[in-house]
């Protein structure tokens, strides 16, 4: 086995195909092909699965992927410190629920490297695929959030994927609504207020588990409920449909606009105001690269000034 033949292997699963694949490498496909076929041999398990619709990994590829990307991450860490100079760029990429701060932080970050020679991913997604992401390594970091209901079984969760929780802050439930909405001007709303309006949810894949759930009070049962997968889409049905959704009241609005207000959610007795806890996450016993050190500190930076402006909950 090589790191070449470990390289060949990443670039087929995130590009869909052995076509694409030797395009994106730069070699013939009968080479490529050869190449993964001795790999497979060698270690005696099938990696792939091919069809004309493309490839996707067996159970044994799955697997056998969760520790390649780890070797090939720590061998690009090694060639960025110790490695000449060469053409190829270097990887960093977050994954994350839909946080406009973690976008914020990414994008300062970021403007201290050379877009040149790096190469950067955001992805906003589930939480099972945040989770999944940095297992694998196709992430450094990802930003997920817990509270008193999921914190335990999520733990056993990342625990199960040899990953870490840093926690970043701690946050109570804010209604997120458009400035025009009926109940913008309220300086706290209840739940029965919300009752005439959809709640938008995040859309967490096929269970859509509670205990993966991104919004405080996930358990509640909502009258009116619409799920969707993208914070533009959310930011849409606010305005259209008088939507809302429930956060951590850290709103960036560089990025979202001025047009949209976070307003604390009043508790009541069947309706308790619990605490969610935002962190992050990463591989046990990895040290994080110099860009993956620089967008925890300006998530820090930026959560410190929002604690500073609202306060901290204790």
């Amino acid at each position: 086995m090589t790191l070449k033949q470990i390289h060949y292997v990443i670039t087929i699963l995130e590009t869909g195909s052995f076509n694409r694949a030797a395009e994106a490498l730069y070699v013939a496909q009968p080479t490529l092909t050869n190449s993964i076929r001795e790999l497979e041999e060698e270690i005696g398990i099938t990696i792939f699965h091919r069809s004309g619709r493309g490839v996707t990994l067996t159970n044994d590829g799955a697997e056998f992927i969760s520790y390649a990307r780890q070797v090939y991450a720590q061998y690009e860490t090694l060639m960025e410190k110790y490695g000449k100079a060469g053409s190829v760029k270097k990887k960093f990429g977050i994954s994350l629920q839909h946080y406009s701060f973690a976008v914020k932080a990414f994008v300062e970050m970021t403007r201290e490297f050379d877009t040149a020679e790096y190469e950067f991913a955001v992805r906003e997604t589930t939480t099972h695929d945040v989770i999944a992401d940095v297992s694998t390594l196709r992430s450094e970091i990802g930003i997920i959030s817990r509270n008193d209901f999921n914190a335990k079984g999520l733990g056993k969760l990342l625990n199960a994927n040899g990953l870490e929780f840093h926690p970043l802050i701690r946050c109570r439930a804010y209604v997120y609504l458009w400035k025009h909405h009926p109940l913008a001007g309220r300086e706290a709303i209840a739940f029965s207020e919300l009752d005439p309006y959809p709640c938008i949810s995040f859309e967490q894949g096929e269970s859509n588990s509670f205990y993966l759930a991104e919004e405080i009070l996930s358990t509640v049962e909502y009258p009116r409920l619409i799920r969707t997968t993208d914070r533009a889409t959310v930011l849409n049905l606010m305005v259209g449909l008088n939507g809302y959704t429930l956060c951590s009241g850290i709103i960036c609005e560089e990025l979202n606009g001025p047009d949209y207000v976070a307003v604390p959610f009043r508790a009541d007795e069947e309706h308790p105001n619990s605490v969610m806890e935002i962190g992050y996450i990463a591989k046990k016993n990895v040290i994080l690269t110099r860009m993956g050190q620089r967008y925890v500190e300006e998530l820090k930076t930026y959560l410190a000034e929002c604690q500073q402006m609202e306060g901290d909950v204790q």
